[in-house]
């Protein structure tokens, strides 16, 4: 068997295995099959349901662009503009608040602790599989590449690989998304690779193929015409690339050592001028005294530029800095523009860039934690991992609240424990009592 790429769609969105001694009419009879989706099928029952509808259609369009399938062109440069300042306060707020946050692994809804074995030892495992997930990382450090990826290509891509030890069920590391290509074919079968990873430089045959269950691929702002996700530094990038490009002209500005200005003198001769000059050089420059000019017309001062601070165009940069904030879904006060802000909105301002940046991807990491990692790698589908700060309000408010439904009977002291990420306690030898109900 002979590993073939399909030079008609454009770049690795699809692969197909060609058999030695194939001819160029089978083989592009094959990769139209596959194109159309003549090939995908997915058993159900006794029958086979084929897929109507084209996966990628615009990959397949005669005008589309070569980049639409292809890996994302400029990585470097994405990479480059992450390290910038004002990108990198960007990514930190919303990368920095998600790793901090607490969670917990619970028995997910719709599942009672009686319906599986070892809930307690299944549920330290995890945990403790989160927390040390390879020799090298800690939970933080690998959720912190995820999220970087994610924030700057739209993607984050874990590999999983599932182990026999009961105490450590799998072990994850971190991939680069960059390297990651999408089978845009895949059937939904366990034993075909939905992903490949292909380094810089690397032959077709040298790609590493991954399946479903070994690969955690978060994509940022999911499209139905591209394999690939959408992230916040790719919709800020030309607004990043014209606000460094403003910074370096009002760098160079500010700290240009010459004048912006000249002084005319009316009908001097070329010799006057010159004693004028040599003059002015050693008598007054750097002196600090007052010259004293004698002519018949006054001298006048050209001006080249006005000499505040409009020449460095600093309502530009700022017009630039709130397109990249709303790139990232966070308010500008959050980038160093506090001069619309005041004490009232302060705290809305807050909650804004909470709900709106923070939560939607530290809820996307969670599901592909739930879903890839428990369900699909390790098998353990009862099980789901939260964070327990996004369903948090203030924390006086959430406490009083808390404690109105203890003593109504509308909570339990356990799932009151359970919202604040402890473990249960038992009373009365097991059974769990309302606050109304202790005596």
């Amino acid at each position: 068997m002979a590993f073939g790429l399909c030079p008609f769609l454009f770049g690795r969105v699809d692969w197909i295995v060609w058999e030695a001694g194939v001819t160029v009419a089978e083989r592009m009879r094959a990769v139209w099959r596959v194109a159309t989706g003549g090939d995908v099928a997915v058993e159900t029952g006794a029958e086979l349901a084929k897929r109507r509808t084209l996966a990628l259609p615009s990959i397949l369009s005669p005008y589309a662009g070569f980049g639409n399938g292809m890996p994302k062109p400029t990585q470097a440069n994405l990479r480059r503009f992450a390290e910038t300042p004002l990108v990198r306060r960007a990514i930190n707020v919303i990368k920095d608040r998600i790793v901090t946050m607490d969670w917990q692994v619970r028995v997910r809804r719709g599942c009672a602790p009686g319906d599986t074995n070892d809930v307690r030892g299944r549920l330290s495992a995890l945990r403790r599989m989160l927390e040390e997930p390879n020799a090298t990382d800690s939970f933080r450090t690998l959720m912190e590449q995820v999220i970087e990826d994610a924030l700057t290509g739209g993607y984050g891509a874990i590999e999983m690989e599932a182990t026999d030890d009961p105490e450590k069920p799998a072990l994850l590391w971190p991939v680069d998304g960059a390297t990651i290509r999408v089978n845009a074919k895949w059937d939904g079968s366990a034993d075909v690779a939905r992903y490949e990873q292909v380094t810089a430089g690397g032959m077709p045959g040298q790609a590493v193929p991954l399946r479903d269950d070994q690969l955690m691929y978060v994509r940022m702002n999911p499209r139905s015409f591209t394999p690939f996700g959408l992230g916040p530094l790719e919709v800020a990038f030309e607004t990043v690339n014209q606000f460094l490009s403003a910074h370096r002209f009002a760098g160079k500005l500010a700290a240009n050592s010459v004048v912006q200005y000249a002084l005319w003198l009316n009908e001097a001769t070329p010799s006057q001028q010159e004693r004028l000059i040599r003059w002015w050089q050693d008598e007054i420059e750097g002196t600090g005294r007052v010259p004293l000019l004698s002519t018949e017309q006054k001298p006048e001062v050209l001006r080249f530029a006005q000499g505040t601070d409009a020449d460095l165009r600093l309502q530009w940069q700022q017009f630039l800095m709130r397109m990249v904030a709303n790139a990232f879904g966070l308010p500008p006060m959050l980038l160093g523009l506090e001069g619309d802000v005041n004490r009232a909105t302060a705290a809305e301002l807050s909650d804004e860039a909470f709900r709106g940046a923070i939560e939607p991807l530290a809820k996307l990491i969670a599901e592909h934690i739930t879903r890839d990692l428990f369900a699909k790698c390790i098998g353990w589908r009862e099980y789901e991992f939260v964070f327990n700060d996004l369903s948090a309000r203030d924390e006086e408010t959430e406490l009083a609240i808390q404690v109105q439904l203890l003593a109504a009977g509308v909570y339990t002291v356990n799932e009151v424990r359970a919202m604040r990420g402890l473990g249960p306690i038992d009373a009365l030898g097991g059974v769990q009592l309302a606050a109304g109900e202790l005596g």
